[in-house]
């Protein structure tokens, strides 16, 4: 019987298998040889360049200034210098132009391979592999050894981003993309420090079937020609958060198919990519790639409503910053067709059936008849069912269009209007890629659904909080739906669950929100006054137009939604909901002290552009929508959706997947609260956009069968640790890995228990002390992992994520703490050991505050028992605290004999950037002491451990 494989036979055959693909192999030790090679490399490829000036080298000044010239700015500058034509003054005073990367012939390029680069920063790092193109480290792969888990590997590279990426002459920081692999598990994901573990991404073929496997990744994924291609066509600049991001497969797929069609044939095509999958970067990066065809003469992408216009003309821009012009009305959209430099236009279908049809802007538009223009539709399913479609069919001789849509129309789906019914397909011709929302599921890039139906339809026993008594089988008229008692019902049932379901608790801060749709404006202000009359602490903000649209109840539009939706109405029939909410834009006067009214239309817009924003900074806990925000919207906190209307179809899919955007650990599903009998509809929306048998893999199990999967995890535990004392006595790290495993499979499933309505410890077979108790002890084993991680590299424990992220559901602030002990100075003579203890078991299950723990009791022992008056307490520990921190920071400096002022601006550097290269060197210049360089390493190292131990007690996880 073999032995497993080995991380060193992983990446030895990983080299021999680059070899062969067209990679010469290089040898490189450090930084010195790194910087000797991309002097080789960069004059070979840019032997052109330097002929013109009689050379074939660049000389040692020359390329001391290319080094400079490479050495500023951030990851993303980085990015663009790398994209950019650069240029130097020669020793003879004149200017040599050269390229890091051919992005048009992306296979002529220098392709290079090493491994077990040594970069010094805080501490000596060797990375796995490295692959260069023209010399410059463009692609770092991350090696595990079989049964690793991936999350090590991520983590792996965090470290190196903070501890020694930035170093020296920071050439890693041109790495453009990141390749994790345990030999089983391949992944890749752009260069972006800001992003979780859960938004990397394994590559797959045309059907979207999954690559995992090393060897069959690289040989794809990993070709020189096709890496190149990904590098210099596939990765986006994201201009507004300075951020680099990397197409997903099915995106990189869709993208191509477009341009091949365009560049090949004269066909008109479809993209069916599931809601939530990312169609706005894959449109842009289609339509960035269609306008660098000559033929082309404008790329025109278009959206159904003004808010839409807005929002994709700011997205576009933040892929690349002034991409496009706003068309703020048709004659400026008008002028942009004839400007011949505007190459790229985002518009509303409106403005452009104006543009088409009004006399006083034809005229000028006829010379473009002619000429080819290429028009992409985002969410066509809604925009392209009118006559407008036929407009610019019959306007426009040398078009092509292109439809981005979710939710297909076909058939069994299309509405009838007075065109007839219209299917996508007779539209658009055909699909040319199809991402589906099981595949979304199945990649984790969306989340499953949890739907819970409340009401007399529910399964649940009549104790159950989802039976509520509340009318929802057989009902079909208006007068019972809306009926006061059933609407305060409803009302009561959601400011009681609330919390279980987005985790919204006293000084959280780690939570997330809710839409809650109904089906009419007049619905909707019952329910804003219901929620208004309520004793509740949650934040409620509502926004609804004046069309009739706005009324229909199938969670889509009937029509298109223009920008009338903004317009003021005195119409009689509208008068009632203008002054309701003239009246509920007071009260969010009140809640944001920002003042926005319906008599003027730019204004409203304003309101409608600040809710969103709001919404997405978890600033509102419940938005009351009819049909706005159901479609179109993204917000990666919203987790719940409450339903009291009828949905169906393509509405249906729409207004679940509001909930169900990746954004951490702690969000493990999308919650559909249902108040109707909607199980039909959402079983025939499921098979009309996946298929019939997809309900297992778009929706969450029964609570019933999490209590079993809890059940059966608390039984592994206790085989492996029966008691919590049982842990401290387990004898080697295997056995700890094996707690730890345990523990982690409980903690995911209580994470999703704990959004059930029902959810209940009293349903478990551990007590909540129990869970708290061996939560110390999983976080125990954490820590002394993190203090071991450079003593003993091949700990056991060191190969498992220990997914701290699900240890952060509630945030506790200051706020929280002296909270906490002013409750302990009330409770004095009264349970007070009780209350105290649960105090200590809190500091120590929390992961923030664990290091803050001995302070804190410290605290108590010396100070809280002196105090009588719980309302002395924010001032004392305030004081305490204050007192604590600068003992701690006066003692690091005199043990170190450090610069106290240098030291001060060390720990402001760092909380600032959170990065250890940054403050690396001037540590150095902080030490007084005269002594060797080696002691000197051996000190900065032993400081900047301190420091970031400082930090992490004082600051981190106490934000007032």
């Amino acid at each position: 019987m073999t032995s497993p494989q080995t991380e060193q036979q992983l990446e030895n055959a990983l080299l021999k298998q680059l070899g062969g693909l067209g990679y010469k192999s290089v040898s490189i030790a450090d930084e010195k040889a790194l910087v000797a090679n991309l002097k080789n490399q960069l004059e070979k490829h840019n032997q052109l360049s330097l002929q013109k000036h009689k050379k074939t080298t660049f000389t040692d000044k020359e390329f001391a200034k290319i080094l400079n010239l490479l050495n500023k700015g951030s990851i993303f500058d980085r990015a663009g210098i790398l994209r950019g034509e650069q240029h130097i003054i020669s020793d003879e005073g004149k200017p040599i132009y050269f390229n890091l990367l051919n992005q048009i012939e992306w296979c002529k390029n220098e392709f290079q391979v090493t491994n077990q680069v040594t970069q010094r920063g805080k501490y000596e790092n060797r990375y796995d592999v490295t692959i260069l193109i023209n010399g410059l480290p463009l692609v770092h792969i991350e090696l595990k050894k079989k049964g690793v888990e991936m999350g090590k590997a991520f983590d792996q590279i965090n470290y190196y981003q903070d501890n020694s990426f930035g170093s020296g002459y920071k050439l890693f920081n041109y790495t453009q993309l990141f390749v994790i692999s345990n030999g089983v598990n391949t992944q890749y994901y752009a260069n972006n420090r800001f992003m979780s573990s859960e938004q990397t991404f394994y590559w797959a073929d045309e059907e979207n079937n999954k690559i995992s496997n090393l060897s069959e990744f690289s040989d794809i994924f990993l070709e020189p020609c096709h890496l190149s291609k990904m590098i210099s066509k596939y990765i986006v600049l994201a201009s507004t958060t300075k951020q680099l991001m990397v197409l997903r497969p099915y995106q990189y797929y869709a993208a191509e198919k477009i341009y091949n069609q365009v560049k090949n044939t004269n066909k008109n095509g479809y993209i069916w990519h599931t809601t939530g999958s990312g169609k706005t970067l894959t449109s842009f990066k289609a339509s960035q790639l269609l306008m660098n065809i000559p033929e082309v003469y404008k790329v025109v992408f278009v959206v159904d409503r003004r808010d839409l216009d807005t929002q994709t003309i700011q997205e576009f821009n933040n892929f690349k910053e002034g991409s496009v012009d706003s068309t703020t009305n048709t004659k400026s959209l008008m002028n942009q067709f004839i400007d011949g430099s505007t190459k790229l236009m985002v518009t509303t279908i409106q403005k452009l059936n104006n543009a088409i049809t009004r006399d006083r802007y034809t005229q000028k538009m006829e010379s473009l008849k002619d000429k080819k223009v290429v028009f992409i539709f985002d969410e066509c399913h809604r925009s392209q069912f009118g006559e407008t479609h036929g407009r610019i069919v019959k306007y426009f001789n040398n078009h092509q269009m292109f439809g981005f849509t979710g939710t297909p129309i076909f058939a069994e789906n299309a509405v009838k209007n007075q065109l007839g019914k219209r299917t996508t397909k007779e539209l658009f011709g055909d699909c040319l890629h199809k991402y589906v929302i099981t595949d979304a599921i199945r990649d984790t890039n969306v989340l499953k659904f949890a739907v819970e139906y409340v009401g007399k339809y529910t399964q649940k026993n009549t104790s159950s909080l989802n039976f509520a008594d509340v009318e929802v089988e057989g009902i079909d008229k208006k007068e019972i739906y809306d009926s006061p008692e059933r609407l305060e019902k409803i009302t009561d049932y959601i400011i009681k669950t609330h919390s279980s379901k987005t985790g919204k608790k006293e000084n959280s801060k780690d939570h997330f929100t809710a839409m809650f749709a109904v089906s009419s404006v007049d619905t909707l202000t019952k329910y804003y006054d219901l929620f208004k009359q309520k004793d509740h602490k949650l934040k409620i903000a509502t926004i609804f137009s004046y069309s009739v649209n706005e009324e229909n109840d199938d969670g889509d539009r009937s029509t298109t939604f223009d920008d009338d939706m903004f317009a003021v109405s005195n119409k009689p029939e509208f008068k009632y909901s203008r002054d309701k909410l003239e009246e509920y834009l007071a009260d969010y006067k009140e809640m944001f002290g920002v003042e926005y009214t319906t008599k003027d239309s730019q204004s409203y817009y304003n309101y409608y552009r600040d809710i969103a924003r709001r919404v997405k900074n978890k600033e509102i806990d419940i938005l009351l929508v009819v049909n706005m925000f159901l479609t179109g919207f993204d917000s990666k906190p919203l987790n719940t959706l409450y339903v009291d209307k009828n949905l169906k179809h393509h509405g249906l899919i729409q207004a679940f997947s509001r909930t169900n955007r990746i954004l951490n650990k702690n969000k493990s599903h999308g919650n559909i609260v249902v108040f109707r009998n909607l199980k039909k509809a959402t079983d025939e929306a499921v098979a009309l956009f996946s298929n019939k048998d997809a309900n297992e893999i778009i929706f969450m199990q029964p609570y019933e069968e999490y209590l079993n999967n809890f059940g059966t995890a608390y039984d592994r535990l206790i085989d492996i640790a029966p008691t919590v004392d049982s842990v401290d006595d387990l004898l080697t790290e295997e056995d700890e890995a094996e707690f730890v495993k345990s523990f982690r499979a409980i903690l995911r499933v209580q994470n999703i228990l704990s959004s059930f309505s029902d959810f209940s410890f009293s349903d478990l077979d551990m007590t909540h002390q129990e869970f708290n108790d061996y939560k110390s002890k999983y976080l125990d084993l954490y820590d002394k992992v993190k203090k071991d991680n450079n003593a003993n590299p091949d700990s056991v424990l060191e190969d498992i994520d220990f997914e701290i992220e699900l240890m952060h559901r509630d945030v506790i602030d200051v706020t929280y703490i002296i909270n906490l002990l002013s409750l302990l100075v009330d409770a004095k003579g009264n349970n007070f050991e009780v209350k105290k203890k649960q105090i200590s078991d809190m500091l120590s299950g929390d992961i923030n505050l664990r290091s803050k723990k001995e302070l804190i009791e410290q605290f108590i022992e010396d100070n809280l028992i002196h105090i009588t008056n719980s309302e002395d307490v924010p001032e004392a520990f305030d004081a305490y605290w204050s007192e604590q921190k600068l003992k701690s920071f006066q003692k690091i400096c005199d043990d170190e004999y450090l610069d106290k002022d240098k030291i001060e601006a060390i720990v402001e550097e760092y909380l600032y950037s959170g990065q250890v290269p940054a403050i690396d060197e001037k540590v150095s210049d902080a030490i007084l002491s005269k002594m060797k360089l080696k002691e000197k390493v051996q000190v900065k190292e032993r400081v900047i451990d301190r420091i970031m131990v400082f930090v992490n007690t004082f600051f981190e996880g106490l934000a007032a």
